[in-house]
């Protein structure tokens, strides 16, 4: 199973990795980093999304495992995000 690592204090609180993940494992935190910024984390909780982007009721059955794509950490500017495999 892959896992990432987040630096929540370089997050800008850009979210691109949130819009990213095709598993929906990354979520904005609910606290503020050093830079006073809401940055993001790796969740567990795979959040389906409907088709309006909204997250949806119910979901459904999902695999909650990180694939390891590293969509999160080549799109994100900061270079906050490792990917371990």
């Amino acid at each position: 199973m892959a896992k990432i690592t987040i630096d929540k204090d370089k997050c800008k609180g850009c979210f691109l990795c949130i819009s990213f993940c095709p598993k929906g494992l990354i979520k904005k935190s609910s606290q503020l980093n050093k830079l006073g910024v809401t940055s993001v984390e790796f969740s567990r909780r795979v959040i389906h999304k409907d088709e309006a982007g909204s997250p949806a009721k119910g979901g459904g059955k999902s695999d909650k495992e990180c694939l390891g794509c590293a969509l999160c950490a080549i799109i994100c500017p900061d270079c906050c995000i490792e990917v371990y495999k």
